[in-house]
């Protein structure tokens, strides 16, 4: 495949600070990762098929998780426009050298595009939701505009990748509550700071994160990208969210199974 951008294809240098950052707090934001001009090819498709795909639901009508944003997955199966951009081996290295891995597959893709006057994403780990068998799992987060405080930035509690109290919590007004009561007791800082253009960051599965209102006149308009250790396998799963995973993402799979099938192909 030919890549309009040659960017998505390049090497970005990863510091060393960043990734002892990341090993030690659970996630990292770094800056200059894509150009506003790569920013500005792709984020027309984008955003094109978030609002050609996504379930047409009034804000008001819908509870605290549906309120906190418009929510489109696999989005590269719909648009080859969108699987150049999910496919960005600059994107995939950056995940496997954060991971220590020699190779990363794709879990899936997310568009997250929480909409004018959108609630808050309460806090969670993603990890939850996914039947995995190690937590060699990364989230690149890539905002396709700048996004000040008041558009609702991810925030992340630093450090909270080691604390298992509140992994069994879905996204919830429960889980808000609960997990900001927790990891304040457990002294994890909360980083809550805007994204710059072509900043994005990076978090572990088990990293709690969450996000303020976006309280702006426009949508904050987010793609994410979900890789997984190439030689990840399948754990059993624990939950009703995990075993709707296995069936959709990974069907005829079970727990055991290196996780091989052809929607999860190897990026890096």
């Amino acid at each position: 495949m030919t890549l309009t951008r040659p960017e998505l294809e390049t090497d970005y240098t990863l510091s060393r600070s960043a990734v002892a950052h990341f090993r030690t707090h659970g996630f990292v934001k770094l800056k200059n990762v894509l150009s506003g001009d790569t920013i500005a090819e792709y984020e027309p498709e984008i955003t094109e098929k978030v609002l050609e795909l996504a379930a047409d639901v009034p804000l008001e009508e819908r509870d605290t998780y549906g309120q906190a944003f418009l929510q489109v997955t696999n989005l590269w199966q719909d648009s080859e426009r969108v699987l150049e951009f999910v496919s960005s081996p600059r994107l995939a290295r950056i995940a496997a050298q954060l991971l220590g891995v020699q190779s990363v597959r794709l879990y899936h893709d997310q568009a997250l595009y929480k909409e004018a006057g959108g609630g808050i994403t309460p806090w969670h780990a993603d990890q939850y939701y996914w039947p995995f068998a190690s937590d060699r799992c990364v989230t690149v987060w890539i905002p396709l505009q700048e996004t000040p405080m008041a558009m609702g930035p991810l925030s992340f509690a630093a450090g909270s990748h080691t604390f298992e109290h509140g992994r069994d919590l879905p996204i919830s007004d429960e889980s808000e509550q609960a997990l900001q009561e927790a990891l304040a007791a457990q002294d994890f800082p909360e980083v809550s700071e805007p994204y710059e253009l072509g900043e994005v960051s990076y978090h572990l599965g088990w990293t709690f994160h969450h996000a303020p209102p976006n309280t702006t006149d426009v949508p904050r308009r987010v793609m994410t990208i979900i890789y997984i250790d190439a030689d990840m396998r399948i754990a059993a799963p624990v939950n009703e969210n995990q075993e709707l995973e296995l069936a959709h993402w990974m069907p005829g799979a079970q727990a055991g199974d290196p996780i091989t099938s052809p929607l999860n192909p190897v990026l890096y």
